[in-house]
């Protein structure tokens, strides 16, 4: 992998308004990758360049391929899937200040029919300009940005915005979010979250309650019970063995939390599903 992350002074424009290039990423799929749902504080710009597979939100997962493009709003969960005998090639730009209209679902996904060969040699110079370093190279990977997004905007099927700036989530609730997407396998408990966001626990619950209408333990259940609605209908796992990979402390707490979110047990959810 090869990623190259920009300050956010150096690389923000006069215009605050303006989308900022925060990394640009250079990736191939390989045996070794966590193919499980994550966050990102910002928006993504996800091109594949070589390879097929599938790529997967909370509530679908879709085929992709060289040419496509997803654009994914921030705080959206994802990840992708690739197979070894084509494995996805993709440059990935993070961008802060920036979403793609798409409703409710945070993202989108079309195919570059035209302009893809344009695309690519301001993604190419974007990743010289990053990897050499020289003078004002932040400054020429932000004015390469501006060229992507002048070419996206053309593209049918593509609408760009600024993000709103209605009211935000608080940083400290977004920052407990996304940290729970990242390690919702982990045995995560309200007193270690509360740690990292520098809060109160009784305040940050109460605050996470009233940003998302859930608190921040029945967040971290309901992911875990969408990656096991995933391992359940993907894969022969045991359902002993999945419950200690995403955390539960038992088998009974696990079949007993899936049974209160699904409305049947994981057992049953599997043999509809398959």
């Amino acid at each position: 992998m090869s990623i190259y992350s920009f300050s956010r002074a150096q690389s923000a424009p006069p215009d605050r308004g303006t989308p900022r290039l925060l990394y640009i990423t250079q990736d191939q799929y390989s045996p070794g990758w966590n193919s499980s749902l994550h966050t990102h504080g910002c928006a993504e710009l996800f091109f594949i360049t070589d390879g097929h597979g599938r790529f997967r939100t909370q509530t679908e997962e879709f085929p992709v391929a060289i040419r496509d493009l997803i654009l994914i709003n921030n705080n959206v969960p994802h990840t992708e899937l690739s197979q070894l005998d084509s494995p996805l090639e993709y440059i990935v730009l993070g961008v802060d200040g920036l979403e793609t209209m798409t409703g409710a679902s945070g993202y989108a996904m079309i195919h570059l029919h035209r302009g893809w060969e344009a695309l690519m040699s301001c993604l190419e110079l974007m990743l010289l300009e990053a990897r050499e370093a020289q003078p004002d190279y932040e400054r020429a990977c932000a004015a390469l940005l501006s060229v992507v997004l002048v070419h996206l905007a053309r593209q049918e099927g593509v609408t760009l915005s600024q993000e709103p700036s209605g009211p935000r989530t608080s940083r400290e609730c977004d920052l407990v979010r996304r940290y729970i997407d990242n390690h919702f396998k982990e045995n995560l408990t309200l007193d270690q979250l509360a740690q990292l966001a520098h809060l109160n626990k009784y305040y940050m619950a109460h605050t996470f309650r009233r940003e998302f209408g859930v608190s921040p333990i029945n967040y971290l259940i309901s992911r875990r019970i969408e990656e096991s609605r995933f391992l359940l209908r993907e894969t022969d796992h045991t359902l002993s063995l999945i419950s200690q990979m995403l955390g539960f402390s038992s088998l009974s707490y696990f079949s007993q939390c899936f049974r209160r979110v699904e409305g049947v047990s994981p057992m049953e959810y599997r043999r509809r599903n398959r």
